[in-house]
């Protein structure tokens, strides 16, 4: 019989197993702070549980962190790590160290239904979501997890398409029994799927990203299908009602394809749609994948759509892309080969 793992459980969800078991109530807190906070590998080594505790959760538990398959390292010093999963799929998780902070990003589905032109995760397709454990499991599995300042869920797959297990993983990393994170240093990305932007908002304090890459309807519909389904002036209307103005952030992913998206037009357009809230925009370099019609971008034509940005008051970066010579730039994962 498979027995469940611990890890990626709740201190609720805790504290409903060791009533089960007939044990006190406290003996929840204690667990969690070894799955979430300590660095252990088994149920034996949580040294302050007594022996008949230990022995009662090995019989119907085991502890659930899974280690990475392998890990390959950029000349940069991303590390990009490969993580089987159930059915025998994989998943892939990047981490990025800097000088001011170390920042892990994270999947949170096998593939992606969402198809996006410019992204190698969704030629993969979908193959299942992903649970808050194995969401969690990224993070703490890896040897630098104590080194991890800052959470992107950025990684395979569409965060609100998955989005009941990833408010689950946003309670375990943010909580103080677990892994005491401040949702001020995560930051989720979104293609815009309504209703759930709106539930996540409700739910949770971590920032909001949101992947643009076109003002215009029609144009941003040929790179992104959810377009059609989720117009992207709907999300903006559903996200003017909420208050952006103090810590908890606001942002849109524009990635820049060479002398498609980056005009004056495309400039005012930006202004005129998200007139009335307060924002950044991220451009990102188009990183070419196989087979794709979209033109690379140029780091001249970035600069000089990032003036004519600033001069109309948006506050706008340009991200550096790390890890793109083993494919874990933004855009890059993927595990089709190993499907």
């Amino acid at each position: 019989m498979n027995k469940e793992e611990l890890f990626g459980k709740t201190l609720s969800e805790l504290q409903l197993i060791v009533k089960e078991l007939g044990l006190a109530k406290y003996v929840a807190a204690q667990i969690t702070d070894w799955l979430y906070k300590k660095e252990i590998s088994s149920i034996d080594e949580m040294s302050n549980l007594s022996k008949k505790t230990k022995a009662l959760l090995n019989e119907n538990y085991t502890y659930g962190v899974s280690k990475p398959i392998s890990v390959q390292k950029s000349n940069d010093g991303t590390k990009k790590y490969l993580f089987n999963t159930l059915g025998g799929k994989f998943i892939e998780t990047a981490y990025i160290p800097e000088t001011k902070r170390n920042t892990i990003c994270v999947s949170t589905q096998v593939g992606c239904k969402m198809a996006c032109e410019f992204c190698m995760t969704g030629r993969q397709k979908f193959h299942g979501d992903l649970k808050a454990a194995t969401i969690v499991n990224q993070i703490r599995s890896i040897t630098e997890w104590k080194k991890v300042s800052n959470i992107v869920y950025m990684g395979m797959g569409e965060p609100m398409d998955n989005l009941t297990e990833v408010l689950k993983s946003l309670e375990i990393i943010t909580s103080d029994w677990g892994m005491e994170i401040s949702p001020r240093r995560i930051n989720v990305s979104t293609i815009g799927l309504l209703p759930n932007i709106t539930e996540f908002i409700q739910n949770s304090e971590a920032h909001l990203a949101i992947s643009l890459h076109s003002p215009f309807d029609e144009e941003r519909a040929k790179l992104m299908p959810i377009q059609k389904a989720s117009p992207i002036k709907d999300v903006i209307a559903e996200l003017k009602k909420y208050d952006w103005t103090g810590k908890r952030r606001l942002s849109f992913e524009y990635i820049v394809f060479d002398g498609l998206n980056h005009s004056e037009k495309h400039v005012n357009e930006l202004a005129k749609i998200l007139n009335g809230l307060k924002y950044r925009i991220n451009l990102i370099r188009f990183h070419n994948i196989p087979d794709s019609p979209l033109p690379s971008s140029k780091i001249d034509s970035m600069l000089v759509f990032q003036q004519q940005l600033k001069d109309k008051g948006i506050i706008t970066t340009i991200r550096a892309s790390r890890g793109q010579d083993i494919d874990a730039a933004c855009g890059l994962l993927s595990t089709k080969k190993l499907l």
